[in-house]
């Protein structure tokens, strides 16, 4: 299904876009792996993806800054000459109290959490509007809608990336591109680790199917909405959750 597409997963050095990079590349699709602080997670990551399909990049880039995204596009295209799927992944989490937090916390949040996935959109788009064809993946979570404390400016970044979804898909479907939204519930990965640990009393007990979800529970879902499956799906907004939203 996905045989020579070119997919570029932001934030692919660790949990869930590592998961999407990788169900991928077992499809045989052409992925363009990105990370920004640890170069050794992200060559990782390449690595495997290198050993399930012909052909990987990897790229260095922080999503919040313009100019890293178009060197990261360029190169994309360069290499390639199209891309087919972009899945927005890269977050931060740098959850604080809101009176205890400083404006620099907040900035930093937004930037990466929501004008990061703008940043990769607005590069990606044209490619695609030139195809007549494209799938935009982004990765939002159930914070968007029931944020816990701590988590007001995360909340705010992640609600503001749900809606940036629903209308650029409005906007771009005349070209037949489709925008699509996950909304992650709890899942384990190493940014939530403590979390869990630390709550089975606590945010387990939300979930109505008692347990943290798996990467691979997102990167599945990743999958169908970049499949012809869901080629009539623009504007929607999934929950991966295990009912949490329910």
């Amino acid at each position: 299904m996905f045989d020579n597409k070119v997919v570029v997963v932001t934030g692919a050095s660790r949990g869930i876009g590592r998961a999407i990079a990788l169900e991928f590349a077992r499809r045989r699709a052409w992925v363009a792996v990105n990370y920004n602080r640890s170069e050794a997670a992200g060559r990782s990551v390449f690595e495997e993806v290198s050993e399930l399909t012909d052909q990987a990049l990897l790229c260095r880039a922080d999503v919040s800054r313009a100019d890293e995204v178009g060197r990261m596009f360029d190169e994309v295209l360069s290499r390639w000459g199209r891309i087919d799927v972009l899945i927005n992944n890269a977050g931060i989490n740098n959850d604080k109290l809101f009176f205890n937090s400083k404006p620099e916390d907040w900035e930093a949040n937004l930037q990466v959490n929501l004008v990061g996935a703008m940043n990769c959109c607005h590069r990606a788009i044209r490619p695609m509007m030139r195809q007549k064809r494209g799938k935009i993946i982004n990765v939002s979570s159930v914070s968007a809608y029931a944020g816990g404390i701590g988590q007001s400016y995360y909340a705010a970044a992640k609600s503001g990336l749900v809606a940036f979804s629903k209308v650029l898909a409005k906007e771009v479907g005349k070209w037949n591109i489709q925008v699509n939204c996950i909304v992650p519930g709890l899942i384990a990965t190493d940014m939530t680790e403590s979390l869990i640990e630390n709550s089975l009393d606590g945010e387990l007990a939300k979930i109505p199917l008692s347990r943290a979800g798996k990467p691979e529970d997102v990167a599945h879902a990743a999958m169908f909405l970049a499949g012809e499956g869901a080629d009539y799906m623009t504007g929607a907004v999934i929950p991966v959750d295990g009912g949490m939203l329910a």
